[in-house]
């Protein structure tokens, strides 16, 4: 990549809070289960090795990157978790950019280049996103934690001649 970075940004597929939530809720469960659990040794044995593998899932997902994003002043470039294939997206055939909510669920899976109903997604956490439309009329929905950095570096990518 010999041209400058206006935004990288490391999306990570365990930091969202919801699903860390999720996760933890899961873990004690099975330490309570494990202290409740007293007559049954196999089980309550089960219990402990479960909730350890959970905590131990976790911490190793805070590190797992699950995608990238670059924008270069010619394209926006999306590289995803170890054999996903390399997504650039030219910003001169960009007609539209928004920033608005990703999604009104509160939760919402981690995705990478999902194509669904004319749109392409693309989401580890955060609340808001960029949606960018493309000439062919075709949307990009991209997730970031920092989106306004994410819209004002496509923006000025976008209006530089």
């Amino acid at each position: 990549m010999d041209e400058e970075a206006l935004f990288d940004e490391k999306q990570y597929l365990g930091r969202d809070w919801s699903w860390i939530s999720v996760r933890l809720i899961l873990a004690l469960f099975c330490f309570v289960a494990y202290y409740i659990n007293w007559e049954h040794v196999v089980s309550q044995q089960l219990f402990f090795i479960v909730g350890v593998g959970i905590l131990l899932v976790s911490i190793i997902m805070l590190y797992m990157v699950s995608y990238r994003t670059l924008v270069t002043p010619t394209h926006l470039i999306l590289s995803g978790l170890w054999t996903t294939s390399l997504v650039k997206i030219d910003l001169n055939s960009i007609v539209a950019v928004e920033k608005k909510a990703y999604s009104t669920f509160f939760f919402n899976n981690p995705v990478y280049n999902l194509h669904k109903a004319g749109k392409v997604r693309f989401y580890s956490g955060g609340k808001e996103a960029v949606w960018l439309t493309d000439k062919d009329g075709l949307i990009y929905v991209i997730g970031s934690q920092h989106p306004s950095q994410l819209f004002q570096a496509i923006e000025k990518a976008r209006l530089k001649p």
